[in-house]
């Protein structure tokens, strides 16, 4: 993705079912766990770099000894910061104890995060300020073991206001209004009102007040809590969290919008936000990792036991899209067939695009993760050569020679690697004002393989803001001095603000929106704009399961190639001597090549819950009043 765009967060659960002693006798690691985790938030890193965090619970402590450990960093590198933070206070304590590194439970006792339940984060921060308080895993801390509660997830509610309102309305003062805060502080009343009642029925029963402690913990019940903390959240999210008695969940949203899979054995049980994350790091096979299913949750006891648990009840799943044509790692077998599958699927669009001159066209990609539609690509502009062979070959059969057929096989796609990124930046979090001028340094072009007759076609993984095209990626192409230049989107139009996590709050920011009101203004039908408007106003009262997202209004009187047209007279600038085509993935043929992941609200407006369509209409209230705030 060529485009800035901050996105997802990854979540990493570790629970050890075995005695801390069997991991080292098998292994020969004392530190396997923290060893696992290091390696599972690394394999996520694509998923976030603005932070970084780490919490480990240790089982079955006495009284005065610490059982829980944290460490977070917004660094410029956090997972290493963290890790380091980690290995340096572990050997601090070996140091003063040496022989602790040969008896695993004198280790657990002496030094930090040598435990039983790890849960790890990486974060992408969608907005605000990217301080240590915004960094995943939260702590709610307590004197009572089990209402200890540490809290990291992948999600985005788009009820935050009402959700803080229920907080008051039980009587809590939250320090701030945050998905992050309403989330845990929820949790946390329900788990302290479950405790509370505990205790008392084992007074009635006899139970002294420490004997009372231990038991709470035994009957405590995960899926109680978490389905009255859910009940009213709206939104996408893998809920991650550790009670301080051991206890751990995941619990993922009903509509199956953001990732969860999960792995378990007579020796660990791990749930991460990808499944290649599991298959590498724990060298499982692909059909042994599990997705969790919408609404559900995974709970492990501190006792051991794991079991799945309904706690919602499912929506039609809409698991993100996103997640298939950008988000996860291209690693995951199924992701990369998909993502070849939409550089396939391009190919009669491309083919109309270039005249069906394949003979005089150069394939390309940018950036490095549009590798592998690109690749699709390719093979479906093989397939199409391949097809004009043999009609050459049918038509000159009487009289063709071997060389005749040599010279005809011979004839190639002619792909190349035009855009080289040259420096180790990362482009995709520099301040937006620097942006383009950063990826005009970091991005070179291979000169001499394009002709001047040639087209350059170029596919990337989706065009949101189009604003790194239009500054630097078309000029940068221009440089080779193609006849036209051809940018294909491998997903569509992305039209409406996304409220579960990726960062696409305001509607002015987008291309295709953009390109809309474009045709509005050169159409004279801007009534329209203020006919939407009226509407969304209209719909500001109602409670979310009666609005209506009035944005689609908007895009209606135009089809999908009016407004690729447009985007694309949007992106060229005057110095451009090439002529400039763009090309979006059409909503079809994007859930023909991910069949398993039909959310596709940023680009149809249709949003797996209900407070979706009041987003979209509140960010369109914003675009037309003139106000920067977001939607959610």
């Amino acid at each position: 993705m060529s485009d800035a765009l901050k996105h997802e967060c990854g979540i990493a659960l570790l629970r050890l079912l075995k005695p801390l002693s069997y991991y080292k006798e098998k292994y020969g690691n004392a530190f396997y766990a923290i060893d696992k985790m290091y390696l599972m938030l690394e394999k996520q890193h694509n998923r976030g770099q603005d932070g970084a965090g780490l919490a480990s619970i240790k089982l079955n402590m006495q009284p005065g000894e610490r059982y829980i450990s944290r460490a977070r960093s917004n660094d410029i590198n956090p997972i290493k910061d963290v890790f380091t933070q980690i290995n340096e206070s572990i050997q601090r304590r070996v140091k003063k104890n040496p022989d602790a590194l040969n008896d695993m439970e004198l280790l657990k006792k002496t030094a930090p995060y040598i435990g039983e339940v790890f849960l790890g984060h990486v974060r992408y921060g969608t907005y605000g300020v990217n301080s240590i308080e915004s960094v995943h895993p939260f702590l709610r801390q307590n004197n009572w073991k089990a209402r200890n509660l540490l809290v990291a997830g992948n999600f985005n509610l788009t009820n935050v206001d009402e959700l803080f309102q229920n907080l008051i309305d039980l009587g809590q003062h939250p320090k701030a209004k945050a998905d992050t805060v309403t989330v845990m502080e929820k949790i946390g009343h329900f788990l302290d009102e479950q405790v509370n009642e505990l205790y008392f029925d084992l007074k009635k029963e006899g139970f002294s007040k420490i004997e009372a402690s231990a038991e709470i913990a035994n009957r405590i019940s995960v899926s109680k809590i978490l389905t009255r903390s859910a009940k009213n959240w709206d939104g996408g999210y893998a809920m991650a969290g550790m009670f301080g008695h051991g206890d751990a969940f995941v619990l993922r949203d009903p509509a199956g919008i953001r990732p969860a899979y999960y792995y378990v054995d007579d020796e660990i049980a791990i749930v991460a936000s990808e499944r290649p994350v599991i298959q590498t790091v724990f060298n499982v096979g692909f059909n042994d990792v599990k997705e969790l299913n919408p609404g559900e949750a995974i709970i492990i006891k501190h006792y051991g036991e794991v079991k799945l648990r309904q706690i919602l009840e499912p929506l039609e799943k809409k698991a993100c899209s996103f997640e298939r044509i950008y988000f996860s790692r291209g690693s995951d077998a199924e992701i990369y067939e998909e993502r070849k599958e939409l550089g396939r699927l391009l190919i009669d669009q491309v083919l109309e695009a270039i005249d069906g001159d394949i003979h005089h066209t150069v394939f390309s990609y940018i950036p490095n993760t549009a590798e592998a539609s690109y690749f699709g690509l390719v093979e479906a502009a093989n397939d199409e050569l391949n097809h004009e062979k043999t009609e050459m070959i049918m038509q000159e059969k009487v009289d063709i020679t071997d060389k005749r057929i040599k010279e005809i096989l011979s004839t190639k796609i002619r792909s190349e690697k035009i855009a080289i990124k040259d420096a180790k930046l990362r482009t995709f979090i520099t301040q937006d004002n620097a942006r383009d001028d950063m990826v005009a340094h970091v991005y070179d072009v291979t000169y001499g393989v394009v002709k001047p007759d040639d087209n350059l076609v170029i596919i990337d993984d989706s065009i949101v803001r189009g604003t790194t095209l239009r500054n630097s990626i078309i000029r940068i192409l221009d440089r080779v001095h193609p006849k036209r230049i051809v940018v294909i989107s491998s997903a569509p139009q992305i039209r409406y603000p996304d409220c579960y996590g990726i960062d696409m709050a305001r509607l002015e920011n987008l291309i295709a929106f953009s390109a809309a009101e474009a045709l509005h203004n050169e159409r004279g039908t801007t009534y329209i704009i203020e006919e939407v408007y009226k509407k969304c106003k209209e719909d500001v009262q109602k409670p979310d399961a009666e609005v209506i997202n009035h944005v689609k209004d908007f895009y209606a009187p135009f089809t999908d190639k009016e407004i690729s047209d447009k985007i694309s007279e949007l992106l060229t600038t005057p110095e451009i001597n090439a002529e400039v085509k763009i090309i979006y993935q059409t909503v079809d043929n994007l859930h023909k090549a991910c069949p398993k992941n039909l959310g596709d609200w940023y680009f149809t407006g249709d949003y797996p819950t209900a407070g979706g369509n009041r987003v979209a209409n509140r960010a369109f209230i914003n675009y037309y009043e003139g106000n920067n705030e977001r939607a959610y």
